[in-house]
C-alpha cells in the first residue's frame, strides 16, 4: 500500500488531494499555510489540505471555523455532539476520528457515541442534546426544520445559538463534502472506531 492509500475495514481509499510540498506551493499558498500554522490549529490537517488548492477559499472558511470551534455561543459538549452527528451523516471519517475524544473530554457518553457511530437515535441523552439531536436530524434530513422543533430550541439556546448551531451543521458539512470527495485519510487514533458506511 503506498503513502496516499488509507483503509476502513475492506474500503481502500487512495488520496486525491494529498498534502502540497513546500516547494510546489505558490506564494499565496504558503502565505495561506504559514497562517494556519502560526493559528490555532497550529498547521495545515484535515479539510484544510485540500482546501489548500485554492488558498483564499481555505482562509476565509478557516476563520469561519475558527469563530465556530472556538468562540461560539453553544457550550462546548453541544457544539461536539452537532459535530459527531453531521460527522456520522456524511460518514466523515477525519472529522470523527478528531471529534470523538473531543466529545468525550466534554462531556458525551459513551452509549451516545455508540448510537451515533450505528446512526441510532441515542437513548439517555441530556434535555440539550436531545433538542440539538432533533434539530440537525430534522435539518439534514428535510432540509429545514419544524415550528415546534424551531421553538423548542429557540426556548433552549436562544436565537444566538440556534445561528451558531446552523453555523456547526453547515461548516462541518462543506468540509464534509471536501474530505469525502478529496478522501483525506482521518488521522491514526486506535481509540475511535471507524465509521461503517450506512447500508445502501
Amino acid at each position: 500500500m503506498s503513502e496516499s492509500e488509507w483503509v476502513v475495514g475492506q474500503l481502500v481509499f487512495q488520496q486525491r488531494m494529498p498534502p502540497l510540498p513546500a516547494g510546489k506551493m505558490t506564494d499565496a499558498q504558503r502565505k495561506a499555510a504559514d497562517e494556519m500554522i502560526a493559528g490555532p490549529r497550529k498547521g495545515v490537517k484535515g479539510p484544510f489540505v485540500p482546501l489548500l488548492r485554492c488558498p483564499e477559499l481555505m482562509d476565509r472558511l478557516q476563520k469561519v471555523g475558527e469563530y465556530l470551534r472556538f468562540q461560539s455561543s453553544l457550550d462546548q459538549r453541544i457544539s461536539e455532539f452537532v459535530i459527531l452527528v453531521v460527522s456520522r451523516a456524511w460518514t466523515q471519517h477525519f472529522e470523527w476520528f478528531v471529534h470523538v475524544p473531543l466529545g468525550r473530554k466534554a462531556g458525551i457518553s459513551e452509549d451516545t457515541i455508540a448510537a451515533l457511530a450505528d446512526g441510532r437515535r441515542p437513548s439517555g441523552m441530556s434535555e440539550d442534546e436531545d433538542l440539538a439531536y432533533d434539530f440537525c436530524d430534522e435539518l439534514l434530513r428535510n432540509k429545514g426544520v419544524s415550528e415546534t422543533t424551531y421553538r423548542r430550541v429557540v426556548m433552549r439556546f436562544g436565537e444566538n445559538g440556534v445561528i451558531d448551531m446552523l453555523g456547526v451543521a453547515g461548516y462541518f458539512t462543506t468540509v464534509s463534502m471536501i474530505m469525502n470527495v478529496a478522501h483525506s485519510p482521518p488521522p491514526a487514533d486506535e481509540s475511535v472506531a471507524p465509521l461503517v458506511p450506512y447500508p445502501l
